[in-house]
């Protein structure tokens, strides 16, 4: 699969949090994906293929400094 995202990237997932709220903040990426919810705090872990399947859009990506 390609990597279409990275670290400190604002995703949004398909279903929302339980604070209502889905626009979440990649904080790790490796084998599992680690993200952040921007309105409460919590952070949940998923393998990659999980996350690929709730991934809705990626909506900001960091600029890369050479």
């Amino acid at each position: 699969m390609k990597q279409e995202f990275s670290l400190n990237d604002e995703v949004i997932m398909k279903k929302p949090h339980a604070c209502k709220y889905n626009l979440w903040t990649i904080t790790r990426i490796g084998a599992d994906v680690k993200i952040k919810c921007n309105n409460c705090g919590r952070e949940i872990m998923m393998d990659r293929l999980e996350f690929y399947k709730k991934l809705k859009k990626v909506i900001k990506r960091e600029k890369k400094e050479n």
